[in-house]
């Protein structure tokens, strides 16, 4: 979906974009995720509702791990964990060694719905980030552009959102996302509400950014097929409290394409996972019996 040709200019935005997604000042690796005995608790007019149950998770530099499992298990809320946006009652989540405890740029997010600003242009969406953090207009338009053309969407710099399809508008932010140079890329079920076809494109368009940059990844679905294609790793939880209850390797090879999705080897994967969370989601359809 990128565009061509491509500039000296865009060369350059990639490369340095690729550095400071991967390299810390001291030449250390970034993206490296630790979630150590985390528990997550929330208040409900019915008393404390535990989200999240001892949830031990490494996350190493660069690697693509889904996080799947059934309905109300506590995916985006593990995600949401790592992002900042909820702290866990006890435990601790970690990125490069430093305590999360609130929502930093080293940590780009795309969700399900797109959050984009309304009375913003496209180029201007994905310029708002690094004008944030202090990068002059120039050059914050420069990464702008650079980031649009890699998705696709350069023609469409000076549209709104509201006239982009909601595949575009995923585009848009992910390229919103990267243009902080991230070192961890979480994005909670940013597919979900596409058509199949379109779903199956933006997949393939992931893998190609993430290909690029190798981001360290983090993605919620509750999609089998859409977990197995992407991942490196696939972690399921189980139903509520929501607790790591597998971790499963993909060695299936790169660069992927769609013919995978009926390989012996993808359908071995597929029916492993299908397994565990067909198993939860009775666990889960029980305890809802006997809650009534």
């Amino acid at each position: 979906m990128s565009d061509a040709p491509v500039s000296n200019n865009r060369l350059a935005v990639l490369d340095h974009s690729r550095l400071r997604a991967k390299t810390g000042k001291d030449g250390s690796e970034r993206g490296r995720i630790s979630v150590r005995d985390v528990d997550i608790v929330f208040d409900t007019v019915s008393g404390p509702h535990v989200a999240v149950q001892q949830a031990n998770l490494t996350v190493r530099p660069g690697e693509f791990v889904c996080l799947l499992g059934p309905s109300g298990c506590g995916k985006s809320t593990l995600m949401n964990a790592i992002a900042g946006f909820v702290e866990p009652k006890c435990g601790e989540v970690q990125v490069d060694g430093t305590s999360v405890t609130e929502p930093g740029p080293d940590r780009g997010m795309v969700f399900q719905q797109h959050s984009l600003f309304p009375w913003k242009t496209v180029q201007e969406n994905v310029a708002f980030g690094p004008l944030m953090a202090g990068v002059g207009n120039n050059e914050a338009n420069s990464v702008a552009r650079t980031f649009l053309s890699l998705v696709g969407l350069a023609a469409f710099a000076d549209a709104y959102p509201n006239t982009l399809s909601g595949g575009m508008q995923q585009r848009v932010g992910i390229a919103r996302a990267l243009a902080n140079y991230p070192s961890v890329l979480l994005m909670d079920e940013p597919f979900g509400a596409l058509d199949a076809q379109t779903r199956i494109m933006m997949q393939e368009n992931l893998l190609d950014i993430w290909g690029e940059f190798h981001n360290t990844v983090v993605f919620v679905t509750h999609d089998i097929d859409e977990a197995v294609f992407l991942s490196d790793r696939i972690v399921v939880m189980s139903a509520s409290p929501g607790k790591i209850i597998a971790d499963i390797d993909v060695r299936l090879p790169r660069p992927r394409e769609q013919s995978l999705l009926t390989s012996p080897d993808f359908m071995a994967l597929k029916r492993q996972c299908l397994d565990l969370i067909r198993k939860e989601t009775l666990n889960a359809f029980q305890q809802q019996n006997k809650a009534g």
